[in-house]
């Protein structure tokens, strides 16, 4: 019985341990060092009609930080100040988004980010956060957050 038991763990180590090693390794297109090209779009075309239903100001955007940098947990792959350097994300490839490039907020709209948190991005680490994690309403004010990230970097 006991014999059973041992070679039970050792079986199930085993697999755990090839299922880390896939997950770190992920899909072949993640050997890229740096963040996804910012210029593909990551969400369905349709997603760029979504429109954020609150409004820019402080007290959203205050709110969206604090679920960034709590609930939401994106500070751990994105980094403190959105630049994609989180403790979680420095091993992940491609990089976690770098929300200070103000090009980045140029070329994607409201709806296409909002598709990403809802949906997660294919080919990298980002995987679903709303409603799991986050209310769909939580994810919008983030996203105001995202927006005034190149301000506070000095970058927009």
């Amino acid at each position: 019985m006991r014999h059973a038991a041992l070679q039970l763990f050792i079986i199930f180590a085993a697999i755990t341990g090839v299922i880390y090693l896939f997950t770190m390794m992920g899909p072949e297109e993640n050997t890229e060092q740096g963040e996804r090209d910012i210029k593909i779009p990551r969400a369905p075309a349709e997603a760029s009609n979504l429109k954020n239903p609150f409004p820019h100001t402080l007290d959203i955007v205050a709110k969206g930080e604090a679920i960034y940098q709590g609930k939401g947990t994106c500070f751990t792959c994105h980094g403190v100040t959105g630049k994609g350097d989180g403790s979680a994300g420095l091993e992940l490839r491609p990089r976690p988004r770098d929300f200070t490039n103000s090009k980045f907020h140029e070329l994607r709209t409201d709806g296409e980010l909002f598709w990403v948190i809802r949906n997660g991005s294919s080919g990298t680490r980002m995987f679903s956060y709303s409603p799991s994690i986050i209310t769909e309403e939580e994810a919008w004010m983030v996203i105001h957050y995202l927006r005034a990230l190149p301000q506070k970097a000095g970058m927009g």
